[in-house]
């Protein structure tokens, strides 16, 4: 197949060719252009003779369009107004600052807030905005390039995804739970406990029958646990002594390294999970986003 460069008239060429039969002047299209009468008139006669047909008629004082000429030249326009709206766009997003980030309150309040210093440290021209839900949005549908999702990435194809963590989940409480109830010596103790549960109420989560279930536990609930369907809620509990929650270990690094927050047995639950930074296949991640994104991973390790 011949290159475009051989089968194309030059650019040039068109600019000038679009200019003269949108004016269907050549002294008026030399104005627009910054160039000579004469240098249009050259450049029409040159096109013309690329192509083998008359662009224009002309007469004495006046030129017009011919019918093949008026052909070429709405698609050489449709063509230029689409070359110059897609550059318009890459232009906008090289100028963008603020990048949006998808996640739930948890990860927000308890992942990123902590970090947004270092963000500030190292991206200081980013604008980050943060939208948090109880679900996970369609970041097509909204306009937003970065988002946070636990699960399985085979089940997002519409979405690029890079592994930020994974997902592990111990039984967490506060020193003074365990100074006033003990430390249980293994999870079937541990079931005897006060127990924060987290009511999940639209994503998937592991629960405590899940948990003691992977510790080769039978558990059955209490006839009244305490139920909490705000994941932030639920450790505020367990940071007031109110029991045992689980702790996803990529959430709670503050509070485990601070010592605000202990493990209680020594049973982890690698879920074979894990979460993700995604962003739509259908378009392309803006610069400042790339920058985001790659941050946020390197921040997950």
């Amino acid at each position: 197949m011949q290159s475009y460069r051989k089968l194309l008239p030059s650019a040039s060429a068109l600019f000038v060719f679009e200019a003269a039969g949108r004016h269907e002047n050549f002294t008026r299209a030399a104005a627009e252009l910054g160039m000579t009468q004469a240098a249009v008139s050259y450049a029409v006669r040159t096109l013309e003779a690329q192509l083998g047909v008359p662009l224009f008629n002309r007469s004495h004082r006046a030129v017009e369009l011919t019918e093949a000429g008026a052909r070429f030249h709405a698609d050489v326009s449709a063509g230029l107004a689409r070359i110059q709206k897609s550059a318009e766009a890459m232009r906008v997003k090289g100028r963008e600052t603020n990048v949006t980030l998808s996640a739930s309150t948890a990860f927000a309040s308890m992942w990123m807030l902590p970090r947004i210093p270092k963000l500030r440290e190292d991206l200081p021209d980013i604008d980050l905005r943060i939208q948090t839900s109880v679900r996970d949005l369609d970041l097509e549908e909204e306009g937003i390039p970065l988002g946070i999702r636990g699960g399985d990435p085979s089940g997002w194809p519409e979405y690029h995804a890079a592994l930020l963590a994974k997902e592990v989940v111990t039984a967490v409480a506060s020193p003074a739970f365990i100074d006033q109830n003990g430390l249980p010596q293994s999870p079937s103790e541990l079931a005897r406990l006060r127990l924060i549960h987290l009511d999940e109420p639209v994503r998937e989560a592991c629960d405590w029958k899940e948990w003691f279930q992977s510790a080769g536990v039978s558990y059955q609930p209490h006839s009244r646990p305490l139920a909490i369907n705000d994941y932030v809620l639920v450790i505020q509990a367990a940071l007031a002594g109110q029991g045992v929650a689980l702790g996803w270990q990529h959430l709670l690094e503050s509070q485990l390294s601070s010592g605000a927050l202990l493990p209680v047995t020594s049973h982890t639950y690698h879920t074979g999970g894990a979460f993700y930074v995604v962003w739509p296949r259908s378009r392309e991640l803006s610069m400042p986003a790339q920058r985001v994104r790659d941050w946020l991973l390197a921040q997950g390790g």
